[in-house]
């Protein structure tokens, strides 16, 4: 424990002149933990800062803040009250964080979902969330329309962008707000956002989450990135998803930093985007590492300012480190139920492949998660050993939006049931090693898929990998890696087998392979293992390699 108390309480590295996370906090005077709050709080200390930017525009904390009272005006004129929902369904865009702000001060809660889903998903969640306005933008909105299309109370459309037949635009409800006062700001305990979860295993469900949540985190982001008021806070993940909203958004509002919209991420341009807009931090996830590292180094551009990023993981921190000259690399743990449990510490101990610690806030004073690690009685197991980890933390969904069987099957005694199965070291580090649902049963013994695909990745021609369970003849599991080589690298299914053979124990190895162009993938780019386990053709296409023995 010495270890990583020493990482968490030292300083910024010496040759940076950074603020302190609590000095940056106590930058900004004390606010009511509301969205516009927050925003309020930061335009005292300086109205003119910049706070979004989006493709040639640039909006400061005024101005932001003005565009979102005129924007709340508008919504409430239309009947949108405390408590109503507004879906959203577009690429990033500035509207999402307008509508988001607006829908806030209103008490209103935004519903954000996947611009790549096609009718009956967004049917699904517009129908769950029983929205009563739908932003979209173009593109979508001819898919929003017809998810809503037999909706008792037909919701009205805003448009992204520009106006079209039967949708106002979003700059008409800025600009031709009425002067009308509005309700008083409803506070902290507001809901705001309702995000569904993927939906592998089932329908999707809706996490419902409050303005306090929302600005807790960010604050949280200030201590986890050591975020500075002169960052630039560059978003790639998309505005439907927890990491994109909960950390960027939410961190660039504690901090008074800039948070730079991308429409969406793209491997040949990231360093561009990056140069242009004068990045300083960005959020990755897994996938995205690996596609930078994967890219032409004629795309990277050394001007840069990029000092941290988040979720940069094992297998590419030497290449961001080494060739893309960023010092700091960060990974943690959350969900879309919990933002933000843990993270490696800023300028501390490196914990390549490692949950981390628990996190912190700024104020040492305000507390942050607590973690179990627990055998299937729900009994914590000792350090060293697997288990489910449990957690309660100060950020947690209100509930699963009506859907109160699923809510109390996801806690226990306060503790919410994460499915994920790690294991905590001696000095207080968390270490994940599958989720429960990714255990592949072979020959009595459990194995995890994770532990798989990480060694599979740490194949010099292997790109991407997702180790999976196949029926095995005599019942239980056989283990199919599905694997995408690296371009132009020459790859074997005995290449695969062999790496696995030398560096896992034999009822590890992989029985099938099976090379692939590609693998699917998740809105936020994570392997999608449910549609490769639902495929029943991969097993016949994959190379036998007990076929012949």
């Amino acid at each position: 424990m010495i270890e990583v108390e020493r990482a968490r309480s030292q300083s910024a590295p010496a040759q940076e002149t950074l603020l302190s996370p609590l000095q940056v906090l106590r930058l900004y005077a004390p606010h009511d933990g509301s969205l516009m709050g927050a925003l309020e709080s930061r335009i005292r200390h300086d109205p003119q800062r910049p706070f979004l930017r989006f493709r040639d525009r640039t909006w400061s904390r005024g101005e932001f803040h003005a565009a979102a009272e005129n924007l709340a005006r508008s919504l409430f004129a239309r009947g949108i009250r405390s408590g109503d929902r507004i879906g959203v369904v577009s690429r990033n865009h500035e509207g999402h964080v307008l509508l988001l702000f607006a829908a806030a001060r209103i008490g209103a809660i935004l519903v954000p979902t996947n611009p790549e889903f096609g009718v009956n998903e967004v049917k699904y969640v517009f129908s769950k969330a029983e929205v009563s306005a739908v932003a979209a933008a173009p593109e979508c909105l001819d898919t929003a329309r017809e998810a809503v299309a037999d909706v008792p109370a037909a919701p009205w459309f805003i448009g992204f962008d520009a106006a079209a037949a039967g949708c106002v635009s979003l700059q008409e409800l800025i600009a031709a707000a009425p002067g009308a006062e509005l309700p008083a700001n409803p506070g902290a305990g507001a809901s705001c956002l309702i995000i569904f979860t993927s939906g592998s295993t089932g329908f999707p469900k809706g996490a419902l989450h409050s303005q306090r949540n929302f600005v807790t985190a960010g604050e949280a982001n200030i201590a986890r990135l050591w975020l500075q008021p002169d960052d630039c806070v560059m978003t790639v993940l998309p505005l439907f998803h927890v990491n994109a909203l909960f950390y960027s958004l939410a961190g660039a509002l504690a901090a008074g930093a800039c948070c730079a919209v991308m429409e969406r991420f793209s491997a040949s341009t990231f360093w561009d985007a990056a140069v242009d807009t004068g990045a300083t931090t960005v959020n990755v996830i897994e996938a995205i590492g690996r596609i930078l590292v994967a890219r032409p180094r004629s795309e990277f551009r050394p001007q840069h300012r990029i000092r941290v990023v988040y979720g940069a993981r094992a297998d590419v921190r030497d290449h961001f480190r080494k060739e893309f000259h960023i010092p700091h690399l960060l990974t943690g743990f959350g969900m879309t139920e919990i933002p933000g449990v843990c993270c490696a510490p800023y300028g501390g101990a490196d914990l390549p492949g490692a949950m981390g610690p628990i996190g912190r806030h700024p104020d040492p004073q305000r507390p942050w998660a607590q973690c179990r690690v627990v055998d299937d009685q729900g009994l914590d197991v000792p350090d060293g050993t697997q288990g489910e980890l449990w957690v309660k933390h100060p950020i947690v969904m209100q509930a699963y939006f009506r859907d109160e069987e699923q809510t109390r099957a996801s806690f226990e005694d306060g503790w919410f049931k994460t499915g994920d199965i790690v294991k905590r070291d001696r000095d207080g580090v968390f270490w994940f090693i599958t989720r429960k649902k990714d255990i592949i049963r072979r020959r009595g013994e459990n194995i995890a898929g994770a532990e798989l695909d990480r060694v599979l990745c740490e194949h010099p021609s292997i790109v991407e990998a997702a180790a999976i369970a196949v029926p095995a003849e005599l019942g239980e599991d056989e283990i199919l890696a599905c694997v995408v080589a690296r371009p132009g690298h020459a790859l074997t299914a005995d290449d695969v087998a062999q790496w696995c053979r030398d560096r896992l124990a034999p009822m590890k190895v992989p029985r099938f392979v099976l090379l692939l162009d590609e693998l699917p993938h998740t809105a936020t780019h994570k392997i999608n293992k449910q549609v490769l386990k639902n495929d029943a053709s991969l097993k016949a296409r994959a190379v036998d390699l007990e076929a012949n023995r």
